[in-house]
This record gives C-alpha cells, structure tokens and sequence, in this order.
C-alpha cells in the first residue's frame, strides 16, 4: 500500500544508485520490507509468525535440496540411504533433524498465524485474496508433507500412504482408477516413491511462490492490526524497518533457540517409532497414525463410520476437505462489520472456549486408537467444527453488540495522550 507520507527509497552510495539505475531490486525490498513501507504501529506478537513462516520455509528448503543430494528414491533403498544420511554423511544427522522437526515448527507458526488471523478478522474486507492465498499455501504443505513423510521408507511411511491414497477409492466410478495412478501400481512401491520425491522436492518452490504472492496481496491493502481500525494517518504508522525488523528479529532468534533445543534433545519425540522399522507389506502396525499436524483432520475422517446414501469413507474424505474448504468462504460466512475480537465479547467466547477447545479435542482423537469412546468424542467435535462456522458465526454476527471502536489506531495506543 502507498501511503502518501511513506518514504521513497533515495540511495546515497554511487554504486547504490548504479544498480538502482538498471535493476531496482533494492528499491522493491525497501518499500516491501524496509523503511518505506509503513505499517500499524500498534501490532503484537501474534504478527511475528508470518515471518517466522518464510523462516521456516527457508530452513525446509535449504536441509530439503542437501538430504536430496544423498537420498535414493528406490523401494530397495530409500531406507538404508535415510540410515546412511543418519551415519554416514557428515552432520547428516543434523540435516535429517533439522528437516524432520522443521515440518513441526512449519506447521506450528503457520496454525497460529491462521488463529491469529481468524481471531483478529483478518480474512475480512480488504484483505480475502490475502486470505486465501493463505489456505492454498497451508494446502499445498499438506501435500508437501504428506509425501515427504513417506520418503524415509519406514513402516508408518509405507502404511500412510497406504491408508491415505487409499481415501480416494471412495471416489464413485473413478477412485480406484484415480488410486493406481497416484501410486503407480497397486500398492505403495519404486514408482510412489519416485513421483512423492519428485513433487515433494517441486512444491516447497511453489509454495515459496505463493508466498510472493501473500505478500503482494498484503501489501495492497497494508497489514492488518489488533483494532481491525484502518490506517487513518501517519501517526497510525511506524516504518516496517528498523522497528519491526528488531521486534522479528529478536522473536525469531527466541524460537529458533527453542526449535534448536527440540532438535538436539528431542528429535524423534514428534515422530513415531514404527518408522525407524523398515517398510513391509505383509506387517501391519497395530495403530497407523499420521503426523501430528494431521491429527485433527484425521480425526474427523474416522468421524463417519455408517453409510448414509454414500458410502461412510466417502463422507469422511468430504468432510475432511470440507473442513479446510469452507475456510474459503468465512469473508461471507461472517458479516460482522468488526473485525477484531478484542471488540466481539460474544465471538469472543465462541473463539476461546469452543473452536480452540474444540481443535485440541479433535487432535487427541485423531492420535488416538481407533476405539469406540475416542469415534464418538471425534463424531461430537466434528460436529460443533462445521456448527462453529456454518450456524454459530452467522448468528453471532446477526445479534452480537460490539464494543465500541477506537476512533484511530494512535488512540488504541496512546489513549487520551494521543495528539
């Protein structure tokens, strides 16, 4: 967004100005992330987990292009070249790490800045492209990270993408058909590992260019705040550097010293003991489970388990997108004309006591074994996620009385000090 007291980028040093001349590159990371590009002054830390996000996708990307120097994508020995990178290559146990807890600390700061944006009614007016664009991005990590974590070959590798591209088959006519062609055969072998390795190692880069276009899309119409009140003038702003490249700065060097001591003093405690066991067919774990950033999505596939009209499996893999594809439609499902919760003492409530709850309910079933009394906690939860959105929001906007706004962003800040 160009507001009209943003400062223009105005090099100084002669060779500064040369390349500005012929390639005005660093006047496009000034007006994007440095002193020219004006931003709320008045957000909180909830806002530093978009960078952290591009953090962690770097950290994805960089152990990701160094392990596919050394891995195999072979059903006879994508598992003894994960053990080789494990024993042999140097710091390749640091690599393998890295990247394995990378996938939880991607998923950790992207679940709560999707939180932080449902919260702060940050998918509302002008701001839906930005929105979406963010749900492609969290798609497109599922997708990523469901093949990358059959790569490694174990039996929890082979067993969920065993389990998984078998929800296709619940598609009518075509499923089975739409199932041998992902995995290239009849069951997970050398040609599934060939095509997960190769989309997995392709998608980090597109997902990296929907992140250019996030930011692109952000920056049109300017971040959004904790007030959800609109820039109104200069005083509403700060430069995006050097004051919030500090307040990143330091709070991304906080977590990556808490995702640093996660990987050195408990690298597998995310991950499942089963896949440190070769894959094989003809042995079954006693409880397949997904990664845990799958949990509640899983827990509301195993949520249907009568056939009504269609098949059970069918309603499950509906409802499983569903859950996710209806986060699409929330700029028109909520019509509350405030954004921010802080002034939606109803939303409010609804928010902290049932979706949270809710959410956390449904990754303890979903990692649970698949027992009678977790299906039903699971079916009960299912059901108050898709009310939440579909029943519970439209009403609130309908009847709820917010609190009253402030005038401008300075006044939120500064109170009756405020010039």
């Amino acid at each position: 967004m160009s507001f009209s007291w943003a400062k223009s980028y105005e090099p100084k040093h002669p060779l500064m100005r040369w390349v500005d001349q012929r390639l005005p590159l660093p006047r496009l990371v000034y007006g994007a992330v440095g002193g020219g590009y004006p931003v709320p002054r008045n957000l909180n830390y909830f806002w530093n987990f978009g960078v952290l996000a591009g953090l962690a996708l770097t950290i994805q990307i960089v152990t990701g292009i160094v392990l596919a120097m050394h891995y195999v994508a072979s059903g006879e020995h994508a598992f003894q070249s994960v053990e080789a990178i494990m024993r042999d290559v140097n710091q390749g146990w640091l690599l393998r790490y890295l990247h394995a807890n990378g996938a939880s600390f991607f998923f950790v700061v992207t679940y709560i800045h999707i939180f932080r944006g449902l919260y702060f009614g940050s998918y509302k007016a002008p701001r839906e492209l930005v929105w979406m664009l963010g749900l492609v991005i969290l798609l497109l990590m599922m997708a990523t990270a469901f093949m990358g974590y059959v790569l490694p070959w174990g039996q929890m590798s082979f067993w969920g993408a065993k389990v998984i591209t078998g929800l296709f088959s619940a598609i009518p006519l075509v499923g089975t058909s739409v199932q041998q062609w992902l995995l290239g055969g009849y069951a997970p072998d050398q040609a599934t590992l060939n095509r997960f390795f190769s989309l997995h190692y392709l998608l980090p880069f597109v997902i990296a260019g929907v992140v250019i276009l996030h930011i692109w899309a952000l920056h049109i119409p300017g971040s959004s705040n904790p007030t959800g009140v609109d820039v109104q003038s200069e005083q509403d702003t700060l430069p995006f550097h050097p004051y919030y490249t500090a307040k990143d700065g330091w709070f991304a060097a906080l977590c990556i010293t808490l995702f640093a001591a996660v990987t050195f003093y408990a690298p597998n405690y995310l991950g499942h003991a089963d896949n440190y066991i070769m894959a094989n067919p003809l042995s079954t774990p006693a409880h397949i489970v997904p990664e845990w950033y799958f949990w509640p999505f899983y827990a509301i596939l195993r949520a249907f388990t009568a056939d009504f009209i269609l098949p059970a499996k069918l309603w499950g893999v509906v409802a499983m997108l569903a859950s996710i594809l209806l986060l699409f439609f929330l700029p028109w499902i909520d019509r509350s004309p405030v954004r921010s919760g802080h002034y939606r003492p109803l939303f409010r409530k609804f928010f902290w006591f049932g979706l949270i709850p809710c959410i956390f309910v449904l990754g303890w079933c979903g990692g649970a074994p698949a027992q009678p009394v977790y299906v039903l906690v699971s079916q009960i939860a299912t059901m108050y996620y898709f009310a939440h959105f579909l029943i519970i929001l439209p009403i609130i906007a309908s009847i709820e009385k917010p609190l009253p706004l402030p005038h401008s962003i300075t006044e939120s800040v500064l109170g009756d000090a405020g010039p």
